[in-house]
């Protein structure tokens, strides 16, 4: 994502408010053209005039509701087909309450919809376009959440790890090809995600609430030293280096031919 109009077009969901907006001015602004996606079609209009009238870039309105099956095939139909579009920013998502026992299952399977179901098949769409050409870069959103099961957030936080997960099985899927992939992880972030899903942000502990502005560009910096997995608040990169290689010392002994001598009767 590089100071130059020859990136061509980023395609942004979620782009009317927080993360995706952010995102937005920021690619607009290293000369991206943009193809902003959201159900909120004013404020994506509003958007797109300060960034073509601040920036000069080429600004699309895409008004499309990402859990609805149709809207969601014609937002793959656009990734997979336009040679313009170089980069995707997976970004639409949901949050929601935690209570697994009181909530209602459909609204775990909207959240499951937009933050897993609609995810993959963008990726998918995008990934159809840019590695034939060798060429592009997928930007999923996932969170913090996904590495924290002890929070309590069994839904929410499995369909952030998935986005996690796939983001890194994709990249070892395309070990040859030039395309960048980047799952990012937010921590707790001011957006209106929280009033959104009925939680309280003056309830967050200032110490741990990041503002918007500072995630993206924390994201894009993590992009441009070649980070596959960025999360925004970690100091020293080495500790995450340190849980990937924990968890690789598991790898030889997750499947093999006979069960382990410990669940062997005496």
């Amino acid at each position: 994502m590089s100071d130059n109009t020859s990136q061509g077009a980023a395609l942004i969901t979620g782009a009317s408010t927080g993360i995706g907006a952010v995102y937005a001015d920021r690619l607009a602004k290293r000369g991206h053209d943009l193809i902003l996606v959201a159900r909120d079609e004013a404020r994506l209009n509003v958007l797109a005039d300060r960034l073509r009238a601040e920036t000069g870039v080429k600004v699309e309105v895409l008004k499309a509701d990402l859990t609805d099956k149709a809207d969601l095939k014609r937002v793959e139909q656009r990734l997979a087909t336009d040679a313009a579009i170089t980069v995707l920013v997976n970004n639409a998502g949901v949050a929601g309450s935690n209570d697994f026992v009181a909530n209602d299952p459909d609204a775990f399977e909207r959240m499951i919809q937009l933050n897993v179901v609609a995810v993959t098949r963008l990726a998918a769409a995008a990934a159809r376009n840019f590695v034939p050409r060798d060429r592009g870069a997928i930007v999923n959103l996932a969170s913090v959440v996904g590495l924290i099961p002890e929070l309590g957030m069994p839904v929410y936080g499995a369909t952030k790890a998935f986005v996690t997960y796939l983001t890194q099985g994709l990249r070892a899927q395309f070990a040859q090809s030039a395309v960048r992939l980047q799952a990012v992880l937010p921590g707790a972030t001011r957006t209106e995600i929280w009033e959104r899903s009925g939680s309280d942000i003056n309830a967050i502990d200032p110490n741990t609430l990041m503002e918007v502005d500072d995630l993206v560009d924390a994201a894009l910096a993590g992009f441009d030293q070649g980070e596959l997995v960025t999360i925004p608040s970690l100091p020293d990169p080495a500790d995450w280096n340190a849980a990937l290689a924990a968890k690789a010392k598991l790898y030889p002994n997750l499947s093999r031919n006979t069960p382990a001598a410990r669940f062997k009767a005496v």
